[in-house]
């Protein structure tokens, strides 16, 4: 349906709104992984003696009020949260039995009592006691008096505050909301032979919260919350992903451990618009040492192609690193390349991390059983050849992880193996250039 034309006499609004107009002293935003925010706001606010109402409308869209808590000097009475937003059809819904005016495309005015709104069809009652059916009402524009009583343009926090004495005071309004999150993103650049690489990471902000935050003091917590996700944020909208990105200069953010997650605290005040995504530069290192890694994994024809890495400071890095994407780059000899990405989870100072960049073009593997037989009734043993190929101008290493079930042993390899653990047993193998190798190994089962 065409968006319908209402025009509204706002005046006793405005008042409303400009008599709520408090100043803000400062915001703080707080924003977790897992598209939640705790916004604290603070306040500056003329409150009288007595018994007083005080509105707070520009809070987010997305907001739980469930978990709003106010500070001030007074006593708080009632905490009400009113959503009821002004839309064309509850602006109508209110309007029946009461006068409005309709205005066609050509100027044409029908006056008269709104009586149905039934089904996108209105029944109007004429001054002459007659009934104007109007099965149509896209092409009318709707006249009315006033905004109907009960209906907000913002959603508003509403409280009832008793106080001993009048004057400014401090107000803090504290409240989790919908709509935020935050996540890193990766950019990394090998060298020339593959045993280096140069890292610069970002914070990707994402605000649909359905409220702008400026100059806030920014907080990104990185780790994994317990949740419960019964939350039914009022007017929830569908995020739209049609918003500018932002990019800034580096800024510094300061890292430091809470509880059992990280915080990583800006140390400048920033705006955090609605409907943007903002990208702020986290950290970034130089020369890390890699290990390029070759990989093939049983029941697979691929060989994977992995960067591998310590986060340790003695590898110029040591930082904790929450999740995100890792895009990967090389330089062709005039400039870089895109080969890969990867996810990486949130990873603690001096632990390993792994990047699968893609599949080897130029290395190959073939798996086979060759031979399958029973021993005993409880004996049974089989015969696996798996072959790798190596077509590249250089030798190389590949790394093979087979797994097996239950009460399983290897009685003989041509190629030394590794029992990782239960289940799993890796090799290496060298693999000359343009060349082959060939792993053959046998796997006994008992029961």
């Amino acid at each position: 349906m065409k968006k319908r034309n209402v025009v509204i006499f706002f005046l006793a609004l405005s008042l409303i709104l400009s008599a709520q107009d408090y100043n803000r002293k400062e915001i703080n935003l707080t924003i977790y992984n897992s598209n939640l925010g705790v916004v604290k706001d603070l306040r500056e606010i003329n409150i009288d003696k007595g018994t007083t109402e005080i509105k707070l409308s520009d809070v987010a869209k997305l907001i739980d009020p469930t978990s709003v808590h106010i500070k001030l000097d007074g006593i708080i009475l009632e905490q009400n949260y009113q959503y009821d937003l002004v839309s064309t059809d509850k602006i109508l819904q209110k309007y029946i039995d009461r006068d409005i005016n309709l205005i066609d495309e050509d100027g044409n005015l029908i006056s008269g009592k709104l009586l149905s709104v039934y089904g996108g069809q209105y029944v109007i009652q004429n001054p002459n006691g007659g009934l104007t059916l109007i099965p149509n009402i896209d092409k009318y524009k709707i006249k009315v008096e006033s905004l109907p009583e009960g209906l907000i343009t913002k959603p508003t926090l509403v409280w009832l505050v008793q106080s001993n004495n009048s004057g400014k005071k401090d107000v803090e309004v504290t409240y989790q909301t919908g709509g935020l999150s935050w996540s890193a993103e990766y950019v990394v650049l090998l060298n020339e032979n593959d045993t280096k690489l140069d890292l610069n990471s970002w914070v990707s902000i994402n605000n649909r919260s359905g409220a702008s935050y400026k100059d806030a003091n920014l907080k990104l917590i990185a780790g994994d919350l317990n949740l419960v996700r019964s939350r039914d944020y009022p007017n929830m909208v569908k995020a739209q992903y049609d918003a500018g990105v932002m990019m800034e200069a580096a800024p510094q953010f300061e890292e430091k451990s809470f509880f059992e997650y990280h915080i990583y605290d800006l140390q400048r005040k920033t705006n955090v618009l609605d409907n943007e995504t903002k990208q702020i530069a986290l950290f970034e290192s130089e020369n890390v040492s890699i290990n390029k890694k070759y990989l093939y994994q049983s029941g697979s024809n691929k060989v994977g192609v992995y960067v591998e890495f310590k986060n340790s400071s003695e590898n110029n890095l040591g930082i904790p690193m929450p999740k995100g994407k890792v895009r990967v780059y090389k330089s062709d000899g005039e400039s870089p390349q895109f080969i890969g990405e990867d996810m990486i989870d949130h990873t603690p100072k001096n632990e390993k991390l792994s990047l699968k960049i893609g599949e080897a073009f130029d290395i190959t593997a073939e798996e086979k059983m060759t031979d399958s037989r029973k021993i005993t009734n409880k004996i049974n043993e089989q015969d696996y050849e798996i072959t790798i190929k190596n077509r590249k101008e250089e030798s190389i290493s590949v790394n093979i992880e087979k797994y097996f079930g239950l009460n399983w042993k290897i009685t003989s390899s041509n190629f030394d193996f590794k029992k990782v653990d239960a289940s799993k047993v890796e090799w290496i193998l060298p693999v000359d250039s343009d060349n082959e190798t060939i792993l053959k190994f046998t796997v006994r089962y008992e029961y």
